[in-house]
């Protein structure tokens, strides 16, 4: 995982896509990059505000009994998650169709029950 958020995994993303194709939010970095910020000037300054401005101690708008943002520590869920998104990725790369990335996400999906991504 730690691979996939590094700075050469954005360098390399960004020789073989381009720098707006570089993972928006996996490092603060990033945004600091005025090659990046010059091709993801539609979506980057709404990504680092939405990222500085979260509160783990309230996550949501109405009031919840858990804090937390978008992070879950188990290590299925994180499997899961790079599974999917380097479906996306093909899909957007073009190398497999929307519908084919969707199959396989689904598919990776299924190998775990709902017990294996919600608990610990």
């Amino acid at each position: 995982m730690s691979w996939a958020t590094s700075k050469q995994y954005d360098s390399l993303v960004a020789s073989k896509y381009g720098w707006a194709a570089v993972p928006p939010g996996t490092r603060t970095s990033l945004y600091s990059n005025p090659s990046y910020l010059a091709a993801a000037k539609a979506f980057a300054p709404i990504t680092i505000a939405s990222i500085d401005g979260t509160d783990p101690d309230h996550p949501t708008v109405n009031p919840v009994p858990y804090i937390g943002i978008q992070y879950v520590d188990i290590p299925q869920f994180e499997s899961l998650g790079v599974q999917v998104g380097q479906q996306i990725a093909g899909a957007i790369a073009g190398t497999e169709s929307v519908s084919q990335a969707l199959q396989a996400s689904q598919s990776d999906a299924s190998q775990y029950t709902p017990a294996e991504l919600s608990a610990g």
